[in-house]
């Protein structure tokens, strides 16, 4: 048979070892083509850091680049945070919004965030629900309630995920860990221009006094506080575009 450049075009192909002890099917991939699918390579992408850092546009640019599954964990506390809103629940009643937590349904699908089967993508993302977020993920039952469902999603295969705790606590076993930082300002002056191309009125001190308040918060509060995981890669993003910060990522995971 003639092979000559039969296999030119060939992204992997599968070796079947005639062996009692190894009955596993070998995929074998050519020479740089497994960057062609790293999705299917059960690959774990973890991003921490501050709020406004840019986690969640950055790690849903990321995963579309990849192919991978994105989860928006940050999303989930948000989505808790306004159930508790409109249902007129003290965000400061533990034991009202553990029980809530128990109870709500909340799927990620599509870039969109359902709440109960409704859309809330837009509605989590205020100033209200930002200011009060932190209260509720600090709640230790309702952090495990949460962590539970982000590990079953995690499992599903090729993920990225974001959030404050991803890489010491939700997946610590990620093969990439990345840290998102920037400035309080630049992460004050991206979340006023998220917010106003929504059309939602909102002021830049008030947002910056929100950024600087959460900072305290995440890093100071005993439940999961924000902090870097040893083996992350720090990336600080006050002078990356966006495109800039997710091509920097994509290398270092094509080349990992």
């Amino acid at each position: 048979m003639n092979v000559k450049k039969s296999l030119e075009k060939c992204i992997r192909t599968v070796v079947f070892i005639n062996c009692e002890d190894d009955k596993e099917v070998k995929h074998i991939y050519m020479k740089n083509a497994k960057l062609l699918r790293l999705d299917l390579l059960n690959i774990k992408v973890a991003i921490d850091g501050p709020a406004g850092a840019g986690k969640s546009t950055v790690a849903k640019e990321l995963a579309k680049k990849l192919n991978f599954t994105y989860i928006d964990t940050g999303a989930m506390y948000r989505a808790l945070t306004y159930k508790a809103i409109i249902e007129n629940i003290n965000v400061e009643n533990r034991n009202k919004i553990v029980e809530l937590a128990s109870k709500i349904d909340i799927e990620l699908k599509n870039d969109k965030v359902l709440l109960d089967g409704i859309d809330v993508t837009n509605e989590i993302r205020t100033p209200s629900i930002s200011e009060k977020v932190s209260y509720i993920s600090m709640i230790p039952e309702v952090r495990e309630i949460m962590v539970k469902l982000q590990k079953r999603l995690s499992d599903k295969g090729s993920v990225v995920m974001d959030g404050r705790d991803i890489a010491t606590v939700v997946m610590p076993d990620a093969q990439f860990k990345f840290f998102l930082t920037a400035s309080p300002e630049v992460r004050a002056m991206r979340r006023y221009n998220e917010l106003t191309s929504k059309k939602i009125p909102v002021k830049y001190d008030d947002i910056l006094n929100d950024i600087r308040k959460r900072d305290k918060n995440d890093t100071e509060r005993d439940v999961a506080p924000l902090k870097k995981a040893d083996d992350s890669i720090v990336i600080d993003t006050t002078n990356m575009s966006i495109d800039e910060v997710v091509s920097k990522m994509y290398n270092i995971i094509a080349n990992g």
